[in-house]
């Protein structure tokens, strides 16, 4: 499902385009409509059609209906990632900011049909592929453009399994959160490495936050219920976790690699920002993708 609308009378040369991944849904929805707001258009990316409408009713509500558009994709597969780059591709000379907000927590160890841990494959793996494979579309403009991933940086927790990637005899939530946290942790200094000189690379962990629904629609109920109550007491407000990205997004930065940790500098030579362990993982990651084969880690 696509929502093709047209960009409205917005002053071309200040707005930007924004592609933002969970679009539908907690920060991402945020960012969206915050961009939006700020005169930009928007390109926000989910996987539940009906989510997507209620977005694009909200933007309508706000008189920003001309600014964003949705596109349904599964992000957790190789193909559903793919069709996010071909309509990008096709429908936009240049972006100028990709947002990675995309996660979803599972209790049980899902399979996706390309054979990768369902965690592994939405939560790091097509940020790793939207990264590499939007790069032409992000240095195609005049302008300076940005890579923001909301992870984990900054936490120390977790770490990669080099001998179960896919976490067949270990699967825990928190085990594969941790691990996704951490494997985006090393993407960042992998990208920042080959590509930072054009387009920085952000890492920011915004911290609790009261978030939306997606990442835990498969958490146990009663868990569930208990992370909401709580967070309605300690988490922050999703506004003002957003802020940073609003900031990264209208003046990038100068350096390749920038890391945030609820509000915080991360310093680039903590142990879960090894640049040897980042190009490990990124050349395990791109022979898990390029040998078309079900992964064996």
């Amino acid at each position: 499902m696509v929502n093709h609308q047209q960009p409205g009378d917005i002053n071309a040369a200040r707005a930007r385009i924004v592609v933002v991944t969970g679009g539908t849904d907690g920060m991402g929805r945020a960012v969206v409509l915050g961009r939006a707001d700020r005169g930009d258009q928007v390109l926000a990316v989910g996987s539940h059609p009906a989510k997507g409408d209620r977005l694009l009713a909200a933007a309508e509500a706000t008189d920003l209906g001309d600014r964003v558009r949705f596109l349904a994709a599964d992000l957790s597969t190789i193909k559903g990632t793919e069709k996010v780059l071909e309509y990008v591709a096709a429908e936009y000379e240049t972006i100028d900011a990709l947002v990675l907000a995309a996660n979803r927590q599972s209790p049980k160890r899902i399979e996706t049909s390309d054979g990768f841990e369902s965690t592994f494959a939405l939560y790091y793996l097509s940020r790793y592929l939207l990264g590499h494979g939007l790069m032409p579309t992000l240095v195609a403009g005049t302008r300076r453009s940005v890579i923001v991933n909301i992870a984990g940086v900054g936490l120390t927790s977790g770490r990669i399994h080099w001998d179960d990637l896919q976490l067949r005899d270990r699967y825990r939530t928190i085990t594969a959160q941790l691990q996704a946290g951490r494997a985006n942790d090393l993407l960042g200094v992998a990208m920042a490495a080959q590509y930072g000189q054009q387009v920085p690379y952000v890492l920011y962990h915004p911290g609790f936050t009261r978030s939306g629904d997606s990442a835990m629609e498969q958490i146990n109920p009663l868990t569930r219920a208990l992370i909401k109550t709580i967070a309605r007491v300690a988490a922050r407000p999703v506004e003002k976790a957003i802020m940073p990205v609003h900031d990264f997004i209208e003046a990038p930065p100068t350096q390749p690699l920038t890391a945030i940790d609820r509000g915080k500098p991360v310093p680039l030579d903590l142990k879960t920002l090894d640049p040897d362990a980042a190009r490990r993982l990124a050349d395990v990651t791109a022979c898990l993708i390029n040998d078309g084969s079900r992964p064996t880690t």
